[in-house]
C-alpha cells in the first residue's frame, strides 16, 4: 500500500461535475487526485477476503443475537426490538455496507466499525473513482465493481417485492446526501423500478400507510436515515407496520451499532481481523491505547482516543455523557505525508465489491476527511 503522486486531470471538477458528484470541493477540497493509493492484487485478494469473512461473521452473529434475546446492551424501546426481531426471522433483504479498517497493507486489516444502515461516499466509490483510473491509470485495475453489482442487487430485490415503485427518502437538504440517494436512485431504475424520491420530513402516515408528498402510499422505502433516529421520531410506533417494506431493513441497526465489535470480539476472541472491544474500560488490557465511542453515531461523532492511562489523544463533537459507551483496543491507522487514512470495504447484498480510501491530518475520520482514489497492478 503506498500513497504515490498523481498528475491531476485539467478537467477534472467538470468531470465530476458531469457525473453528478457536485460537492467534490466542499470545504475547499474533498476530492483529491494529486495523489493516489496503489496496491497489489494479492493486496486486493487479501482484502475482498477479509470483507467477505467477516460479513459472513456479521450475519451469524445477528442470528444468534436475535435467537439469545439479550437487549441489555442496547438502549432500544420495545417497539424497535420487537421489528428488529421480525425483520431477521423475515430475512428481510438489504442493499450495501461499507466496513471500515484500519490497514496498512501489510498487517491483517483490522475492522474498525461496520456502516451497514446509511454508509455514503458511495458515488466517490464508484463512479467517481473509476473514471478517474480509466483516464489516468488505464493499465492499471481496481477493486470496484459496486455499480454493476447495486444494479444487479436491484433487480433481485425488485423481483422479492410486491410492487415496482420505490420510494427514496432523505435529508435531501444536504448536498452529499441527495447526491447519494439520486445515485442509488439511478442505479434502481436501470435495474427497471419505478421510482419517486421525497424529503423524510415529508414521509406521512394516513392512518393505514406511509404516504409521500402527494399522499400517494410508499409500499416500499429506501431510507438515507438512521434507524436509531427513527425510533426516536413522532412516527416511530407506524414504524413496525408491515404495509411499508424497508431498505435497509430494521435487523441492519445490529450492524451499526457500535456494539457489534464487542460482540464481534466476544464470539471471536483473538482473530486476526478483530480488535479487543468492551463495554467497560476496564474490560481491555490496560497497557494498550483505546478508542471510545458513542454506541450510536455518524462521521466519527462523540469518538475519542485515548492513551493507556486515559490521557486524551484526540476527540470529535464530544457526546452527552451518557453512559453508552464502546471501548476499543485502538489500532493506530497508517499515517503518509501527515494524513491519517481509512480503508473502506463495500458491501453489496452478500458480495464483496469495493474499496474506497479517505484521509485525514486528523487520527480520527470525519465527514470532512477526504477521499483519495486507489488502483491495484
Amino acid at each position: 500500500m503506498q500513497r504515490l503522486p498523481q498528475i491531476e486531470r485539467t478537467d477534472w471538477r467538470q468531470k465530476m461535475a458531469s457525473l453528478g458528484f457536485g460537492f467534490h470541493s466542499i470545504d475547499g477540497v474533498y476530492w483529491k487526485e494529486h495523489v493516489a493509493y496503489r496496491f497489489s492484487a494479492s493486496q486486493i485478494d487479501t482484502f475482498d477476503d477479509a470483507v467477505t469473512e467477516l460479513h459472513a461473521m456479521c450475519l451469524d452473529f445477528v442470528d444468534d443475537f436475535i435467537k439469545a434475546g439479550d437487549w441489555s446492551h442496547l438502549p432500544l424501546p420495545d417497539t424497535a426490538i420487537t421489528t428488529i426481531e421480525r425483520s431477521w426471522r423475515r430475512r428481510e433483504p438489504g442493499l450495501l455496507g461499507r466496513f471500515d479498517f484500519s490497514w496498512d497493507g501489510v498487517s491483517p486489516p483490522k475492522m474498525l466499525e461496520y456502516n451497514a444502515d446509511t454508509p455514503t461516499s458511495l458515488m466517490e466509490s464508484s463512479l467517481a473513482q473509476w473514471t478517474w483510473k480509466v483516464d489516468v491509470q488505464p493499465q492499471a485495475d481496481q477493486f470496484n465493481s459496486l455499480h454493476e453489482k447495486l444494479v444487479a442487487r436491484w433487480r433481485t430485490l425488485r423481483a422479492q417485492g410486491h410492487s415496482d415503485v420505490l420510494h427514496f427518502a432523505g435529508q435531501y437538504e444536504q448536498e452529499e446526501d441527495a447526491v447519494h440517494l439520486d445515485y442509488l436512485l439511478d442505479t434502481a431504475l436501470q435495474a427497471g423500478w419505478r421510482t419517486q424520491w421525497l424529503a423524510m420530513k415529508d414521509v406521512g402516515w394516513d392512518g393505514a400507510y406511509f404516504v409521500d408528498h402527494e399522499g400517494a402510499p410508499i409500499r416500499q422505502l429506501f431510507k438515507l436515515y438512521p434507524w436509531e433516529w427513527i425510533w426516536r421520531d413522532s412516527f416511530a410506533e407506524h414504524a413496525a407496520t408491515d404495509a411499508v417494506r424497508w431498505i435497509e431493513p430494521p435487523w441492519k441497526l445490529l450492524l451499526s451499532s457500535k456494539s457489534l465489535a464487542v460482540h464481534l470480539w466476544q464470539r471471536h476472541p483473538g482473530h486476526p481481523l478483530l480488535l479487543p472491544a468492551a463495554f467497560a474500560r476496564g474490560s481491555l488490557p490496560t497497557n494498550r491505547a483505546y478508542a471510545r465511542k458513542p454506541m450510536f453515531s455518524r462521521e466519527g461523532g462523540g469518538c475519542s482516543l485515548h492513551q493507556p492511562d486515559g490521557t486524551l489523544i484526540d476527540v470529535e463533537r464530544v457526546f452527552e455523557e451518557t453512559g453508552d459507551w464502546v471501548y476499543q483496543v485502538l489500532a493506530p491507522l497508517p499515517r503518509y505525508d501527515d494524513y491519517w487514512s481509512v480503508v473502506g470495504g463495500w458491501v453489496v447484498g452478500d458480495d464483496a465489491a469495493g474499496l474506497c480510501i479517505r484521509e485525514d491530518a486528523s487520527a480520527i475520520t470525519k465527514n470532512s476527511s477526504h477521499f483519495v482514489p486507489h488502483y491495484f497492478d
